[in-house]
């Protein structure tokens, strides 16, 4: 037998313990796979709008192999750790370091170029699926199976040099322990694990007090607390793990009628190393599965935020002249967005809104406006008119205004933000009262009005004789083309707006807004980023799964000693299945459980930014998961208890 044939061998004769970490990596080869093949498929990599699907994609490539060099990087060194004490063995029977770590390298290249193989292969058997997939994602004809060079090249080279890299560390895990120091390690017994009331209590207090941030944060402060917030969660969650959750059951082992009822002293025991040995794996599960959860639920929202962007987009195409000087260049461009519309056959409704620009002199609350953009009130109720909106507001009377939201997003904002009264240069007071009920104009057509805590308020409504008597530094002039079906227009005035905009604040004399093209553009990435997720939830979900089996059958030794000493003893297969089934449940859905709390507090703080509730796609994701898991649970729980039985006497 040759060295490499003791390396494969090896591989071969542990099969079972390498079967999850093999599955998962080979999965993860195959995903990245797929994604290159769609990233670089011509229909898809020429297009203006479904490059950015691509760019997205692209992300998530980046994002899985980041999580695989991960995930193989801790699960190469659990099962070197599992491996001390064949290490010594081998050590003491003659092996050289150098040759232990060339066994292990070449035990990893093995199980990685597999991998490598088995995913790219199964990437090209399921490549024609994955893209008719990806087209109804995207809502796009079906594509043609196209394979580019770029895609595997891409895939073997990238993994190929994670693998390469992740092998050539092991040599680090292995270190220059003696053999005799390797053989007692993995002789070594296990230790009453330390727990501290005070890391305990921190543990509770960390989540706490995450909980009570996401949940009272506004929509205005979601962005300062995000960070704080993940960081409190994480440390409390890795603390959880590591102590808060030994303490519990030290405290339930001090209760003796419960402790000592039935088989509760062998579930608690067990329990207290098994959580000791898999912190750490635990966390890792919880956080990932939070993450997942989290991402999948809110672009699983997408009909919701479309929604909410046919009601961003009032106009089909909505034009500014930025002052009088631009007026002669606009009357060029809107008889060329008229000379199309007429070309493709859709017919449209104009309309012409003057928007004057007023000097501040002062103003009340935190912001600080130099020109502010006001509109008459007929001229609102003409463009609601026109966009297909109704509206139960009543006229304006003396110095009263409405500020003009820019996007649905900003009735979040309302609550926080406090009324202003502007006193102007010219010696008009202009009071707010409230927030318009739709949208008049489109984002990036206005200058934002407010300069703290974000916001797209484009401006005042006030009363047509107020709007009169103003004296303007600037007059703008909007033009707005209204049709019932504003998707149509994707890729008109592309001369003008390459994708869709030209936002108010750049240099250009105009400011424009396609609303089909920012709509197809805004749809496109949604829908990308509602499948990338959801592929890259589906390899998190399944290498944290390849976590919990591998852990499970690293102890499955272990446990058949000790449940074979336990039936001579008089445990009947009832109570072993009970208390197997109670172990494996709380390893199973405790993390689980955790990571939907977690997500559910994110969902809380993640709602203050949208006006319309995403509460039942989030519910309808977090259910298909849990489910899952059970489905998981399940099947892992009977191949266990088959497998613990197994020569028990």
């Amino acid at each position: 037998m040759t060295f490499r044939q003791f390396a494969y061998r090896n591989v071969t004769r542990n099969k079972r313990k390498y079967a999850a970490y093999f599955v998962s990596s080979a999965f993860s080869v195959m995903i990245f796979f797929l994604c290159a093949l769609f990233i670089f498929h011509p229909a898809i990599s020429g297009d203006m709008i479904l490059d950015t699907a691509a760019d997205t994609m692209m992300v998530a490539e980046g994002i899985i192999f980041v999580f695989c060099s991960l995930f193989v990087l801790v699960s190469v060194g659990s099962f070197l750790q599992s491996r001390k004490l064949e290490f010594g063995i081998l050590l003491m029977h003659g092996m050289t370091k150098r040759q232990l770590n060339l066994m292990v390298f070449l035990e990893n290249m093995m199980i990685g170029s597999s991998a490598i193989l088995t995913g790219t292969l199964l990437g090209l058997l399921l490549g024609k699926l994955f893209l008719m997939i990806g087209a109804g994602f995207l809502g796009i004809g079906p594509l043609e199976f196209y394979l580019s060079w770029h895609a595997p090249v891409l895939t073997i080279c990238s993994f190929a040099l994670l693998f390469m890299l992740i092998s050539l560390s092991t040599f680090a895990f292995i270190g220059n322990e003696s053999a005799r120091g390797l053989f007692q390690r993995g002789r070594k017994g296990d230790k009453e694990p330390r727990v501290s009331a005070l890391l305990a209590f921190a543990s509770a207090l960390l989540l706490l007090g995450g909980y009570v941030l996401a949940a009272t944060t506004t929509a205005a402060s979601v962005e300062r607390v995000m960070f704080p917030v993940v960081a409190i969660t994480v440390a409390g969650t890795y603390l959880f793990y590591t102590q808060l959750s030994l303490y519990v059951v030290r405290i339930m082992r001090k209760v003796r009628r419960f402790y000592w009822h039935k088989t509760n002293i062998i579930t608690l025991s067990g329990l207290t190393y098994r959580w000791k040995d898999n912190g750490r794996m635990f966390f890792m599960v919880t956080i990932v599965s939070a993450v997942s959860f989290t991402s999948v639920g809110v672009f699983a929202s997408i009909h919701t935020l479309s929604k909410e962007l046919k009601l961003d987009y009032p106009a089909a195409v909505g034009y500014v002249a930025k002052g009088n000087e631009a007026r002669s260049a606009a009357e060029e461009d809107l008889s060329g967005i008229k000379a199309e519309l007429e070309r493709l056959n859709l017919p449209y409704r104009s309309l012409e809104i003057q928007i004057k620009y007023a000097e501040v002199e002062s103003q009340t609350g935190p912001d600080r406006t130099e020109r502010l953009p006001l509109m008459a009130y007929s001229d609102y109720k003409q463009a609601l008119q026109q966009a297909g909106f109704t509206s139960r507001e009543q006229p304006l009377q003396g110095n009263e205004g409405l500020v003009m939201i820019g996007s649905q997003r900003d009735r979040s904002l309302t609550s926080d933000r406090v009324h202003a009264l502007y006193k102007l240069k010219q010696g008009v007071d202009i009071q707010e009262i409230g927030y318009t009920e739709h949208v008049p104009v489109a984002e990036y057509l206005l200058p934002e009005l407010d300069g703290r805590d974000g916001g797209d308020f484009s401006g005042v409504v006030v009363s047509d004789s107020l709007f009169s008597a103003i004296d303007p530094v600037q007059s703008d002039l909007y033009t707005g083309f209204y049709m019932d079906q504003f998707q149509q227009t994707v890729g008109i005035a592309s001369g003008l707006a390459d994708k869709g905009k030209v936002s108010y604040e750049s240099k250009s004399p105009y400011a424009v807004v396609v609303s089909g093209t920012l709509f197809e553009i805004q749809r496109t990435l949604y829908s990308t980023m509602l499948f990338a997720s959801l592929l890259v939830g589906t390899v998190f979900f399944i290498a944290a799964g390849s976590f919990l089996y591998f852990r499970l059958y690293m102890d499955l030794d272990h446990d058949r000693l000790q449940y074979s000493t336990l039936s001579k003893m008089g445990l009947t297969d009832q109570e072993l299945d009970r208390t197997v089934t109670l172990q494996l449940s709380l390893m199973f859905f405790v993390p689980v459980g955790l990571a939907i709390l977690h997500s559910l507090f994110a969902f809380i703080a993640l709602q203050r930014l949208f006006y319309l509730s995403i509460a039942a796609e989030t519910g309808a994701v977090l259910i298909g998961y849990l489910a899952a898991q059970g489905l998981y649970f399940f099947l892992i729980r009977s191949r266990y208890l088959r497998n613990l039985k197994k020569n028990l006497i």
